[in-house]
């Protein structure tokens, strides 16, 4: 299989030379399952198809194991991409449409029929060989796809929001099938998604990308727990993390709290001692907390405060509580499913400082 390097890669497009790709610098590991994630037009797409030769590159280098692969077209890379909208021949029925690019390398026959009925039996789509795609369900259609990047036995996978077109339940479904593939197959994965969800089930490192700028590059566990900015930190994550406006006060004792217009919170000394380095005492920062991280009164030993309940959502096990804190948002507070209360309720919560970020109120950046 094979490494990628792509180093210092731009894309513009237009007379005016819009920048849609800036300075993307990476390192992707062999057999490395690897997510780009971001919003719609981030360059997470355009960055996938200049991997691919799909698409010029303006300024960079993209290495496939030791080659320089600029210059070479697609079907000389040694990839296979899968798409969103599978691209299937109507016409064929599922063995033809997985054995067309191997009859196009005018391999032998039994050699064809040998690959296509074994990626028919990973896939689990033998009874279906001899059907046409319209015959198939969404699910169905995307595992043909598969298969036909699977016969070829290429160095790497370029997978472009392959499941975007499934219903929730398939698209729960086909991630673990994904998974089970990339373990099976052994090979290289590079997969696009704007879907977080996807990015932290899948991938073994993700690349958070902002108007064609790399955010974050880091495991799901280190982006989702440690997010280098307030926009890592809100795009993944479901539900968004809680954003509170304040600045930093001292206390009485010597130590520090985190203050608003209605309240303090203690911050613990280790966060305090990087505040402290920040210069950031009597300044404004923003303070992040993940909706699970607060609770009632009792959950935790420290830094009590009072919100009044406005609306919840019921999800399954958990109920989600929207409460006003006197900011311009709520502050939402992830709890058990049975727990109730009354509108405009007022409620004692307290929040696990030790799991709060802190990011700079101007560059977004976080400091601790």
């Amino acid at each position: 299989m094979a490494s990628i390097s792509i180093q210092h890669l731009y894309k513009q497009y237009g007379k005016d030379k819009q920048l849609v790709v800036n300075d993307f610098h990476l390192d992707i590991r062999d057999k490395e399952f690897l997510v780009f994630v971001g919003p719609s037009g981030c360059g997470k797409s355009t960055t996938l198809r200049m991997i691919a030769g799909l698409e010029d590159i303006s300024e960079g280098e993209v290495y496939i194991g030791e080659q320089l692969v600029n210059q070479l077209p697609p079907k000389d890379r040694d990839i296979a991409m899968v798409f969103q909208n599978y691209a299937l021949y109507p016409n064929m029925t599922v063995y033809e449409n997985i054995a067309f690019g191997l009859r196009l390398r005018k391999q032998a026959r039994h050699e064809i029929d040998l690959a296509v009925r074994r990626a028919a039996r990973v896939l689990e789509i033998e009874p279906y060989l001899d059907r046409k795609p319209k015959e198939l369900s969404g699910g169905q259609r995307q595992r043909v796809a598969l298969g036909r990047a699977i016969v070829r036995n290429p160095k790497v996978f370029l997978m472009d929001e392959p499941l975007s077109n499934l219903d929730a339940k398939l698209r729960v479904q086909m991630r673990m099938e994904l998974i089970k593939l990339h373990k099976t197959l052994g090979a290289t994965f590079i997969y696009v998604t704007h879907d977080q969800i996807e990015a932290m089930t899948m991938a073994d490192r993700i690349v958070v990308m902002k108007d064609g700028v790399i955010q974050q590059i880091d495991t799901p566990e280190t982006i989702y727990q440690k997010p280098g900015n307030t926009f890592v930190a809100s795009f993944i994550g479901s539900p968004q993390i809680n954003f509170i406006e304040g600045k930093i006060t001292e206390e009485a004792g010597g130590g520090l709290a985190f203050s608003t217009s209605r309240f303090a919170l203690r911050i613990p000394s280790d966060a305090a001692e990087l505040l402290r380095k920040h210069r950031k005492i009597e300044r404004r920062v923003t303070l992040g907390i993940r909706p699970e991280h607060i609770g009632p009164e009792g959950l935790y030993s420290d830094s009590v405060f009072t919100g009044i309940y406005k609306i919840d959502e019921l999800m399954g096990a958990d109920r989600f509580l929207h409460l006003d804190i006197g900011q311009q948002k709520p502050l939402v507070v992830r709890v058990e499913a049975h727990y109730r209360c009354e509108e405009n309720e007022r409620l004692r919560l307290v929040i696990d400082m030790s799991k709060a970020l802190f990011f700079d109120a101007d560059s977004g950046e976080r400091l601790t």
